[in-house]
């Protein structure tokens, strides 16, 4: 005979509220915090104006001083001289810091080969922690603008030129003085409303 206890004792059990799901939520937001703190990041790095911050515009202490000493080994494979001081004297000189991994160098590169043909101008390149197979590459897909390029692989030169991330560029002047110096990509507003009228400035001076 069974019992009320009993009868009690064999009715199915009201299973609790299911908790793995609001577990599993909690802990995605430490990650979407840190996802959503990257993109901000990223765009604070590369946007010309993220809350009043134009990073191209951040002032260097090279401005108007001699440009560091430049006595890089040349890219194997790519039939280009060596990146030195030598190699850059007596010229109006745009040195620009890139690697193969770099997506904005991509962006920009076609601009590079622009500037390539101003025959007032001549652009050079540092190889920022890259592989040599991989630069190489680089430049076989998209061209080269450059009349040397000099391996950096542990960033000892871009520290030196106080390369905050690529790509940067550095326009060094004739007499080997820093004029001007941008902080990630070129676009063509760049170009045309800060690249150009310092390239003009300079050629005027000689």
């Amino acid at each position: 005979m069974t019992t009320n206890g009993d009868a009690e004792n064999d009715a199915p059990q009201a299973e609790p509220a299911p908790r793995s799901k609001a577990r599993y939520a909690l802990a995605l937001i430490p990650l979407a915090v840190f996802a959503g703190f990257a993109a901000v990041a990223g765009k604070m790095l590369y946007d010309q104006d993220v809350n009043g911050l134009d990073v191209s515009a951040i002032p260097s202490a090279l401005i108007d001083k001699p440009a560091p000493t430049l006595a890089l080994p040349p890219l194997e494979g790519a039939n280009l001289p060596a990146l030195t001081t030598q190699a850059i004297a007596g010229r109006l000189t745009l040195v620009n810091v890139f690697a193969s991994w770099c997506v904005p160098c991509r962006q920009e590169h076609p601009l590079l080969k622009q500037l390539a043909t101003d025959p007032r101008l001549t652009i050079v390149g540092i190889n920022y922690k890259d592989r040599n197979d991989n630069a190489l590459r680089f430049l076989g897909e998209l061209g080269n603008p450059y009349k040397a390029i000099g391996v950096d692989p542990n960033g000892k030169a871009a520290i030196d030129w106080g390369v905050y991330g690529i790509p940067e560029s550095y326009l060094v002047g004739a007499d080997g003085t820093i004029l001007y110096k941008r902080v990630g990509p070129f676009d063509e507003r760049s170009v045309r409303d800060d690249l150009l009228p310092a390239i003009a400035r300079a050629a005027q001076r000689g």
